[in-house]
């Protein structure tokens, strides 16, 4: 018989990982009923998962993303390529790519060293402190501003749209779509009168991409920036429940970007990759699938699997194994990634440094099924004395 989750269910919602990993050694595929799109199945295992995240016959289409609370006029913005197949979507990713390598990320790093001292700067004023709402959730989008050529008086109005965004409110969610995209058309605008060194430029000078593909990217930039933004607090709150880890992290500081690997694939916060849809009738895992219904793979599931991971509910920052596909697999693994791992690991590296004696408080989960993450991470950052940095 092959399991079933709820995802509105509240025992899968507190531990999914566990609900994940009890239904992936009954079957590699499993049934899921989840709140607002209903029956989907869910690929649980490793092997299988990559497979399916690479198959030709599992199509994006426009049923991929739920959009209630978008308004009209600014839809045509809002499929980005994560939605889009070939050809249109490996089109979109040459011409992207150059912009996101590995290379391109590194030469960001100093600038994004420097956000990061700006808000920690601001974080040393305060006890205790949420790190959620002061500090991995701005982060993300001062990076995206300063690599779009955001100017510094409309920077706030940027942190509220990342607010937005991030919170469980398809109202706060819809109302803040016409501005970002009113302000993205406006950096795109800027942009292509004044080069600089930075992402948007480096995509505008191509020529290759249409006005609306700009601005397409620049919507895909702000709503991939939650993705950084929830890792860093799931990380902090990872190293703190092992301590021994974070000491050898700290033993050793080459280690972070091992180290930040290890995190992804241990508490990623993405459950789940974007449904796919059967062209034809196929078979996973012994389990036939139906042209037309819906796929996802269980990514946080397949990372803990113990075919590909030994003691994979262990955190072992030292584990070299097969890599996690966190960010995905195939022609739509994550082409910011880079950028992702950057952001991750100058933030967990400050903040080690900074507050060697940092002490969580509070952390509680919010109650998400497509989204595994932190409401907030409440932190004392020196302990009861405070230390001078």
């Amino acid at each position: 018989m092959i399991p079933e989750l709820d995802l509105s269910d509240p025992r899968v919602l507190g531990d999914p990982l566990t609900a994940y990993g009890q239904a992936r050694e009954q079957s590699p595929v499993i049934k899921l009923m989840t709140p607002g799109f209903g029956f989907m199945w869910a690929v649980t295992r490793y092997d299988e998962a990559k497979a399916m995240l690479a198959d030709p016959r599992l199509e994006l289409n426009a049923n991929t993303f739920l959009r209630p609370a978008v308004p009209e006029h600014c839809l045509q913005y809002m499929r980005t390529m994560t939605e889009l197949d070939a050809p249109e979507h490996a089109r979109l990713r040459r011409v992207v790519s150059p912009a996101f390598t590995a290379r391109r990320a590194a030469q960001f790093r100093t600038r994004i060293d420097l956000i990061v001292g700006r808000l920690l700067d601001t974080l040393a004023e305060r006890e205790p402190v949420d790190l959620v709402t002061a500090f991995a959730r701005p982060l993300p989008m001062e990076v995206i501003c300063e690599l779009v050529g955001i100017p510094a008086q409309d920077r706030p109005a940027w942190r509220e749209y990342g607010a937005a965004i991030a919170a469980v409110d398809i109202k706060a969610f819809g109302e803040a779509i016409p501005a970002i995209i009113h302000d993205a058309i406006a950096a795109v605008a800027r942009r292509s009168a004044e080069p600089e060194d930075d992402l948007l430029s480096d995509l505008i000078g191509g020529g290759r991409l249409t006005t609306t593909e700009l601005v397409t990217l620049v919507w895909h930039l702000v709503l991939a920036g939650q993705t950084p933004a929830n890792l860093i607090t799931n990380a902090i709150d990872a190293l703190k429940a092992h301590p021994d880890q974070e000491t050898a992290l700290r033993a050793d500081p080459t280690s972070m970007p091992a180290a930040v690997e290890e995190l992804t694939r241990w508490c990623s916060p993405q459950p789940l990759s974007l449904p796919r849809f059967a062209s034809e009738d196929l078979d996973i895992g012994g389990v036939a699938i139906s042209r037309g219904e819906p796929v996802v793979a269980a990514i946080a599931c397949a990372n803990r699997d113990p075919r590909a991971f030994t003691n994979p509910d262990t955190l072992d920052l030292k584990r070299q194994e097969k890599p996690h596909i966190a960010y995905a697999h195939g022609p739509h693994f994550c082409f910011g990634a880079p950028l992702a791992r950057v952001q991750v690991e100058a933030a967990l590296s400050a903040l080690l440094t900074r507050f060697p004696a940092m002490t969580v408080q509070r952390a509680e989960h919010l109650p998400d099924p497509g989204t595994w993450r932190l409401k907030e991470l409440v932190v004392t950052l020196a302990g009861p004395h405070r230390r001078a940095f």
